[in-house]
């Protein structure tokens, strides 16, 4: 694995201070800048174009959302995980919407943390098991009329496309799923460009949620 140059932003500098001792357990995880509130992230964003940016939902002035979706549209190569508390579920949401890489808690496992890094600089979509737990919960009970017609959406699918989108939401990364298919990464490219328009979502993250919603995950397609 290559160098992952990261950009963590948190307005707390204790906070940082434990994110950076987390990451030093990781050789491959660098944190090239830190930023105290969202001005200064999207600021030293542009400066240094880290390959991933760690933002805390909740900063003073410009929050890490407005951060967020300032750089997915100056630097769509530079992949976003958001750090968030339990029970924030409205900042999840708009946090979907803006089409981030990844959810992990800041009250969750040190090993979520790593594993969320370097799967969405790999281009994995990650959602730490609380946050799954917590939106289909909220949003996908069992019984909703939602959940029946994402089955629906899944089953007029192809083959090959509910494949890729199971895979998807199991956390495998671009590379992952064409070694697993047997195909190409740009083929698997152009499957999740088709399906993001095809299921009208607007990332990674909303396509994964939409396969663990369809049971795709529990039941995955065979390769």
């Amino acid at each position: 694995m290559s160098e992952i140059r990261l950009l963590l932003a948190d307005d707390d500098a204790l906070m940082r201070a434990g994110v950076r001792a987390i990451l030093a357990a990781d050789p491959h995880l660098r944190v090239v800048a830190e930023a105290a509130d969202g001005d200064q992230a999207v600021e030293r964003a542009l400066h240094h174009r880290p390959d991933l940016a760690l933002l805390d939902v909740r900063m003073p002035g410009t929050d890490g959302l407005t951060a967020a979706r300032r750089i997915r549209s100056l630097l769509p190569a530079t992949a976003i995980v958001v750090l968030t508390l339990f029970g924030q579920d409205e900042n999840i949401d708009a946090a979907l919407d803006i089409g981030v890489d990844g959810f992990v808690l800041k009250t969750g496992d040190p090993a979520d943390l790593l594993t969320g890094l370097r799967a969405a600089a790999a281009g994995a979509a990650f959602l730490s098991p609380p946050v799954v737990r917590r939106i289909l919960a909220r949003h996908y009970g069992p019984r909703t009329r939602r959940r029946d017609l994402d089955r629906e959406r899944a089953a007029a699918l192809t083959p090959r496309e509910r494949q890729v989108l199971a895979l998807l939401g199991r956390g495998e990364t671009d590379r992952d799923i064409a070694r697993l298919l047997g195909v190409a990464p740009s083929t698997v490219k152009t499957h999740l460009d088709s399906l993001r328009t095809r299921l009208g979502v607007h990332g990674r993250v909303h396509l994964a949620l939409l396969a663990h919603r369809a049971g795709l995950t529990d039941h995955p397609p065979a390769p």
